[in-house]
């Protein structure tokens, strides 16, 4: 497995259609480079001149060590990690690329040194997260709720969801404002607001708007700002949804906000929702990733639009030395 250090026009030409998130993509990988603290690196391990194995990374040299993340945390990237791209369809042979992958990879990155903190957290198409267990590191699963949309009707899909959901987005659209899609103005409001209710609830926000704004602007098309407003232009709430080739994801947004009584955030997932089938960015895409299915507090709300419950693993360093740089990376994480 000869492993290389790849440029942005590399990975272009390397990435795979499908199985990849949006984090994964060059443009939002360009602004990642540009805003995260730290070095962006781009690794493609290849068989003869064909890439089977692609993986980014953020390497941060510091006065005690050096930490590798894959993703950066506090740039509000939910998954990253890996793509293993087997030419075969065996079983064996899959597993034999992905083993060789991740150990080319671990070494490149020599992250079996004492002073090297190291963490992923994969995709949802990654689903063997083995090598890392045997290279003596920690595996966790996570879970987030993905609603797949495949092939479904708007009718059918509000149908699955919960009585009391319905309702709620019932009872929305009877009210007189409007939901629009807007750019970057849209996701700047959007963006204060989600700022403001961290605050409200004394939790710390990391993410800067120079970055959001970036972001926005370089996705394009794979970026949809949905924003509600009162016949007189006010703005009630909003949600930023990012699109890989596969699926939307609920990035930021959301905050609980209440207009005459009514709730009004189911509304404007049901308007995604909606465009997912009827018009969506991509044409690939037709699923519409939830997020929120590790916090309890969320599961009761997520858990009423019938979505699959769907698992991700956390891959990150073992041994008692790294339990504290391992707390403070959860800490800037959050």
């Amino acid at each position: 497995m000869q492993i290389e250090e790849l440029t942005l026009d590399d990975w272009s030409g390397a990435l795979p259609k499908e199985g990849i998130e949006v984090f994964h993509t060059p443009s939002a990988l360009s602004v990642v480079a540009d805003h995260a603290p730290g070095e962006l690196r781009l690794y493609g391990g290849y068989k003869g001149e064909q890439p089977v194995g692609l993986f980014p990374v953020v390497v941060q040299d510091r006065s005690v060590g050096r930490a590798v993340f894959s993703p950066p945390p506090g740039m509000g990237i939910p998954r990253l990690g890996p793509i293993v791209m087997p030419t075969s369809p065996k079983q064996r042979k899959r597993e034999r690329v992905n083993r060789r992958f991740t150990e080319a990879v671990l070494e490149e990155l020599a992250v079996e040194d004492s002073l090297t903190l190291f963490r992923s957290i994969c995709t949802a198409a990654y689903t063997d997260p083995r090598p890392y267990r045997w290279a003596d590191m920690d595996v966790e699963t996570n879970f987030t709720y993905v609603l797949d949309l495949e092939d479904r009707s708007p009718e059918d899909v509000r149908r699955s969801f919960s009585k009391s959901l319905r309702r709620e987005i019932g009872d929305g659209e009877e009210l007189d404002l409007r939901i629009e899609r807007e750019g970057v103005e849209g996701a700047r409001s959007v963006y204060d607001a989600t700022r403001r209710r961290y605050e409200e609830q004394d939790r710390a926000f990391s993410l800067e708007w120079p970055y959001v704004r970036d972001l926005v602007t370089r996705l394009e098309d794979r970026a949809r700002v949905y924003v509600a407003r009162t016949p007189e232009g006010r703005f009630l709430a909003g949600i930023t949804v990012l699109y890989s080739n596969d699926a939307g994801y609920f990035w930021q947004g959301g905050t609980r906000t209440t207009y005459e009584n009514v709730e009004i955030n189911s509304l404007l997932h049901w308007h995604v929702i909606r465009d997912i089938i009827e018009d969506p960015p991509i044409d690939s895409v037709t699923g519409y990733d939830l997020m929120g299915a590790n916090t309890e507090r969320l599961c009761q709300y997520k858990s009423k639009f019938g979505a699959e419950l769907v698992p991700y693993y956390v891959t990150e360093s073992s041994g008692a030395g790294m339990e504290v740089a391992k707390r403070a990376y959860r800490m800037v994480a959050k």
